[in-house]
């Protein structure tokens, strides 16, 4: 790719020598002073660190906004530990939805997931005397299934990602209903699930050390293998990742089934946090997802889905939600906020690849 990079920089070198040549080989001086005019290195180093660092800057400065205005409660360890608890699960499954984003796949079928990992484990240990270990395996089998199911339809049967997996969610709603009948469960959830989610090590949620694990597996996966350098390969140009031997069908589907484990993961920790089950719990973390993958892009590689810029998009919007919470809000202006967060997300984001 460097290679590729420095014969196009080579080349726009030539076209520029030959468009700004006047007569004689000489070079006409009003085009060059209007090019020095137009850019200067100051502007060109501001535009990239704004491109860069803009988010972590914002990011800062919102921090530091709501630690003035509720200097009491915002900047104290107990708030940050319960803003990175509230996170876990949509981290989770954003940086499972970051590896589909980068072979330029959609997967909205995750929420159904969510709701029927949750629903089929309920259902297994309160309705069928399940062990929980047997359920939390189960439950996590049919995550693979679904992502193997979507990756399949997609890559290798041609279908388009979006219809799909949309699709697929609604198919996965279906079977969530089917099993627990819209029911919704507070009693008969064993100890021993209840304390997956709630439990503590180190003085910290379980749901962090699950959520930073995850998260570090998914990171060597795509920044520290050679699958991740072939899943950015796929996401370039499919086509011609192809023709270089790469298995562009395999890794796509393995994309796939990443996501369908992180919505499976997501599933049993809200069920088990809350020691209960409500029907379709999964809707609500689709938006904030693709708002914290879509804003991660936005940051450190402009233009390009990376999982730690999707670490600081979680924290980002979950530093937000919290604080407009303690500002006593009202749901409205918060769900104002985070959709205008996401669609500036997707303008930065595209203004990035644009640059690139």
């Amino acid at each position: 790719m460097s290679e590729h990079l420095t014969a196009s920089a080579q080349s726009a070198a030539v076209d520029g020598s030959v468009q700004t040549g006047g007569t004689g080989g000489q070079p006409d001086p009003a085009p060059a002073g209007r090019a020095t005019a137009a850019s200067s290195p100051v502007r060109d180093a501001a535009a990239a660190f704004a491109a860069r660092y803009g988010l972590l800057v914002a990011f800062l400065a919102t921090v530091v906004v709501f630690s003035a205005v509720r200097s009491s409660t915002f900047p104290t360890w107990r708030n940050a530990e319960s803003i990175l608890t509230l996170a876990a699960p949509s981290l989770i499954i954003a940086v499972g939805l970051t590896v589909v984003l980068v072979m330029q796949d959609f997967d909205l079928s995750f929420g159904g997931m969510i709701g029927l990992a949750g629903g089929a484990a309920t259902a297994f240990m309160v309705n069928h005397g399940w062990a929980w270990q047997l359920a939390v395996v189960v439950v996590i089998g049919l995550g693979v299934l679904v992502g193997v199911l979507n990756g399949f339809m997609v890559a290798y049967l041609g279908g388009n990602s979006f219809i799909i997996t949309l699709a697929m969610g609604t198919v996965l709603a279906g079977v969530e209903f089917g099993l627990t009948d819209q029911a919704t469960v507070y009693d008969g959830i064993p100890a021993g699930y209840v304390q997956i989610a709630s439990g503590e090590l180190l003085g910290l949620s379980n749901q962090i050390w699950i959520a930073a694990v995850l998260a570090i597996v998914v990171w060597v996966l795509l920044e520290r293998s050679e699958i991740g350098r072939f899943m950015y390969a796929i996401g370039g140009n499919p086509e011609a990742a192809r023709l270089s031997g790469v298995r562009v069908l395999r890794l796509r589907l393995l994309g796939f089934v990443v996501v369908g484990v992180a919505a499976a993961v997501v599933g049993i920790l809200l069920t088990s946090q809350s020691a209960s089950y409500a029907p379709n719990g999964g809707t609500a973390y689709l938006l904030p997802a693709f708002a914290a993958v879509f804003l991660g892009a936005a940051v450190f590689r402009p233009g390009e889905f990376n999982v730690l810029g999707t670490i600081v998009g979680v924290l980002f919007l979950g530093v937000i939600q919290t604080g407009l919470t303690m500002l006593d809000l009202e749901t409205w202006v918060i769900n104002l906020v985070q959709g205008g967060i996401l669609i500036t997300a997707v303008l930065v984001s595209r203004m990035g690849m644009a640059r690139r």
